[in-house]
């Protein structure tokens, strides 16, 4: 059997895994969604870590990817894969839109809860219980959290612009990487596959609203001069709107109307009457013989 699966066959997979994911209970998915944003703090903090050690940023953006596969490959919830995937369900019939409002509702909720779960611990780790100042990866994280909020407000109307535009040129990618974790059988297939956008829209700096659940709060807690007014206004809204612009938009549907299987086309009596006999069984006919 091969292990790489088609196109077609992956969007029919990713409906079925939209179905079972639109019927999850509200504890299932505020647990799997705290993993979710827990994980990507780790891996938040994990490529933060290398950059304050003098690294280039493009190795943070390479290992980046390990909090996406772990949740990944432990079936959990992200809202920002959900924002593709659910949509595809709703097109194909399988989900009721009330269900993948009430799906993204909770598991929006939960990463919110685990970023922020990760970001008090991480707090407390990396100032030794708050007896420090976190040293350089805290200043990394302060200028992110300002750059992120404070960066788009001195520029108006064109900054709330310019976090959403981000917004959607990273779920883009994000949520193609969801969908390739459905393109391989194997688990080595599944991790190359989705590595390869994650690690794209980490590199380019764009923005991704739980990735931001982290590293907002943990720059408030370490002093940068922000207040959840600017944070909810200046990046969450506009990103968490291009996200789902960008999963339900230009991946789920897009794909969906594309690549979902269609009927097999049908053949009038017509045409059948009138349709040529294959020669072997015209010559059978002729010499009399059984036709097979």
């Amino acid at each position: 059997m091969t292990d790489y699966v088609s196109p077609t066959d992956l969007l029919q997979e990713a409906v079925e895994l939209a179905k079972k994911k639109s019927e999850l209970s509200v504890a299932d998915m505020l647990i799997r969604g705290a993993l979710s944003g827990a994980f990507l703090g780790y891996a938040t903090s994990l490529a933060f870590l290398v950059t304050s050690q003098g690294l280039p940023p493009i190795v943070g953006a390479i290992l980046f990817p390990v909090g996406f596969v772990i949740l990944a490959l432990l079936g959990l919830e992200l809202v920002t894969g959900n924002f593709a995937l659910l949509p595809a369900g709703v097109l194909a019939g399988a989900v009721r839109l009330s269900k993948l409002l009430r799906n993204w509702g909770w598991v929006y909720l939960g990463n919110l809860l685990g970023s922020l779960l990760y970001a008090g611990l991480f707090y407390l780790a990396i100032t030794n219980w708050r007896t420090g100042n976190g040293g350089a990866v805290a200043d990394l994280l302060k200028q992110a959290a300002l750059k992120k909020t404070l960066g788009f407000a001195a520029l108006g109307g064109g900054g709330w612009a310019l976090a959403l535009v981000k917004g959607v040129l990273c779920n883009w990618m994000v949520t193609i990487g969801a969908l390739l974790a459905l393109v391989s059988r194997s688990t080595v297939g599944k991790i190359a596959a989705m590595w390869l956008p994650i690690l794209t829209f980490f590199a380019l700096g764009f923005e991704h609203s739980v990735v931001n659940m982290y590293i907002l709060p943990s720059g408030m807690m370490l002093g940068a001069a922000i207040s959840v007014r600017q944070v909810l206004f200046w990046n969450l809204l506009p990103v968490t709107l291009g996200n789902i612009v960008a999963g339900a938009l230009f991946t789920g549907m897009a794909l969906y109307a594309t690549y979902a299987a269609k009927a097999a086309p049908t053949v009038s009596p017509a045409e059948s009457a009138v349709a040529p006999a294959k020669p072997g069984v015209a010559l059978a006919a002729a010499a009399g013989a059984p036709q097979v």
